[in-house]
C-alpha cells in the first residue's frame, strides 16, 4: 500500500473514530460534567443560602438577647420598686402601729391619772373628816354626813 492510501484510511478511521466517540461516548462524560457543575452550583448557592440564613439566624439572635436584657432590666427595676413599696408600707405599718400603742398608754395614764386622784380625793377626805374630827373632839358619823362629804370630794 502507498503512504496516500494509509492516510485515507487512517482518516477514515479516526472520523470514524470521532463519530463513535461524539455518538456514544462523548454524551456521557458531558452529562458527568454537566451534572457535576450543577451539584457545584447547588452546593454553592445552598453555602450562600446557609450563609445569610446564618447571618439572619444571628440577627435574630442579638435581637432576642437585647430583648431579653431590656426585659430583664425591667423586671429588676420593677422589682426594685416592688420591694421600696413593701418597705414604704411596712413603715407606715410599723408607724401607725406605734401610734396606736402610743395613743393607747396614753389612755391608760389618763386612766391611772384619774384613778389616782380620786384615790388622792378620797384619802384627803379622811384626812378632812379625821382633822374635823379633832378639831370637834367628836366622832363625825360618815353614813350621816355622806353628802358633805361628797361635796368635800368635789370640791377636791
Amino acid at each position: 500500500m502507498s503512504i496516500n492510501g494509509t492516510l485515507v484510511a487512517q482518516a477514515i478511521v479516526f472520523a470514524l473514530l470521532v463519530l463513535f466517540t461524539m455518538k456514544f461516548v462523548w454524551p456521557p462524560i458531558a452529562a458527568a460534567l454537566d451534572e457535576r457543575a450543577s451539584k457545584i452550583a447547588d452546593g454553592l448557592a445552598a453555602a450562600d443560602k446557609a450563609k445569610s440564613e446564618l447571618s439572619s439566624a444571628n440577627k435574630r439572635v442579638e435581637e432576642e438577647l437585647s430583648k431579653s436584657r431590656t426585659e430583664t432590666a425591667a423586671r429588676l427595676a420593677d422589682a426594685e420598686r416592688r420591694g421600696q413599696a413593701i418597705v414604704e408600707e411596712a413603715k407606715a405599718k410599723a408607724t401607725e402601729e406605734a401610734n396606736k400603742i402610743i395613743a393607747a398608754a396614753k389612755v391608760e395614764a389618763d386612766q391611772q391619772t384619774i384613778k389616782a386622784r380620786e384615790a388622792l380625793r378620797e384619802q384627803v377626805a379622811a384626812l378632812a373628816v379625821k382633822g374635823a374630827e379633832q378639831i370637834l373632839r367628836k366622832e363625825v358619823n360618815a353614813g350621816v354626813h355622806a353628802d358633805l362629804l361628797g361635796r368635800l370630794k368635789t370640791e377636791l
